[in-house]
């Protein structure tokens, strides 16, 4: 658990209005009109092991939005895609995802006796295999069997051949943790990898101590009031940030935090959000989400508050979300072009309200 700040509240709410002022600060409430790298960016980051769930996360938080225009922001890198939380793949923007990069690449996996052992690279290592990899992509994107078959050029390498055909699973991560290269297109259905320092949006990946405050920051200002815990969740176990990493950091922001009373939880907000935050009301939306969406991904699924605790093992499960009030409260699902909604709550929205959601995701859709 990251250390409390001193527990004098600037302010005290419930916590109806802060989901309503975080439902706000995600596009949901009201819906948004930001790009999708715009969208993208105010997430932190969006969850891409399907690519159906993560268009339709970025299009639900937009008042107007056409099918493929994540794809097309993949394509002109104004988003761009890398293994990086609980090492699955993410959409992270190019301006701010060097953020999450730093924090991830901390932990220095790839210097374990056990990847030592497996792959054949030491600590000493990587430098040259890194500058290799970037080579070998100079010309444009490779499949992972043509990224290995170029590294089985140099003599150094030529024993990782099997292992890239095989796909390379972890090993080719810390090659996206260190920003050496990101996903490219996808090319007869299969994923390809580019080089990452050739878009002109990339800011590169800040020094560990920059990026950390920075991290915090930005995630209170998008799932925020939040707690330490949260926080710990998020890039600690997310990102292997280390937890007296994690420490320092929260205490070297000091008084650009302020403390919120929220129903008895002390959380927290950056202090430029606190005006805007005392000002919300709660809200009486209704939202149907993808599954694992941002919503509930970023604060865990442990967070009671956002996902009661019965609805759990629904949610981990992936199933897509109904919102009501920033809370989730059923599930949803299309079956024969009809949505159908299940409630797993005792009070269920206003139907008149539900109906209009899913004549919205239905557009979306093209259902």
């Amino acid at each position: 658990m990251l250390p409390r700040m001193a527990t004098t509240h600037e302010l005290s709410i419930t916590w109806a209005r802060a989901l309503g002022w975080r439902l706000e600060r995600q596009l949901l409430d009201p819906v948004g009109s930001m790009s999708p790298a715009e969208v993208v960016r105010r997430l932190g980051a969006v969850l891409s092991m399907d690519e159906s769930l993560a268009e339709l996360a970025v299009r639900t938080r937009r008042g107007s939005s056409r099918a493929g225009e994540l794809r097309e922001a993949h394509a002109d890198g104004s988003v761009i895609k890398v293994f990086a939380f609980r090492g699955s793949v993410h959409y992270l923007s190019p301006e701010d995802g060097g953020l999450f990069l730093s924090l991830r690449q901390a932990g220095r996996q790839w210097e374990l006796p056990s990847w030592v052992d497996h792959y054949r690279l030491g600590p000493a290592d990587w430098p040259d295999f890194r500058a290799a990899v970037r080579e070998a992509l100079a010309d444009g994107p490779l499949t992972v069997g043509e990224l290995g078959e170029a590294l089985a050029r140099h003599r150094a390498y030529r024993h990782l051949e099997p292992v890239f055909a095989e796909g390379a699973g972890t090993l080719i991560k810390p090659l996206t943790w260190q920003g050496d290269m990101c996903f490219g297109p996808v090319r007869d259905g299969r994923p390809t990898f580019q080089r990452l320092d050739r878009n002109p949006r990339w800011q590169g990946i800040p020094e560990l101590d920059d990026a950390g405050p920075r991290a915090i920051a930005m995630y209170l200002r998008s799932y925020g009031p939040a707690t330490p815990d949260h926080v710990h969740y998020w890039l600690g176990s997310g990102l292997s940030a280390g937890r007296k990493r994690l420490d320092r950091w929260w205490a070297e922001l000091g008084d650009r935090l302020v403390a919120v009373d929220v129903e008895g939880t002390t959380a927290y907000v950056v202090a430029e959000d606190a005006e805007a935050l005392a000002a919300a009301r709660p809200s009486d939306s209704v939202r149907l989400l993808p599954g694992h969406d941002q919503w509930v991904m970023g604060p865990g699924t442990k967070d009671a508050y956002v996902t009661p605790a019965r609805l759990r093992d629904a949610v981990t499960r992936k199933a897509n979300l109904v919102l009501a009030g920033g809370v989730v409260r059923g599930t949803w699902a299309v079956v024969r072009d009809e949505v159908t909604v299940s409630w797993l709550d005792e009070a269920p929205p206003p139907r008149a309200a539900v109906e209009a959601e899913a004549t919205r995701v239905a557009e979306i859709l093209g259902s």
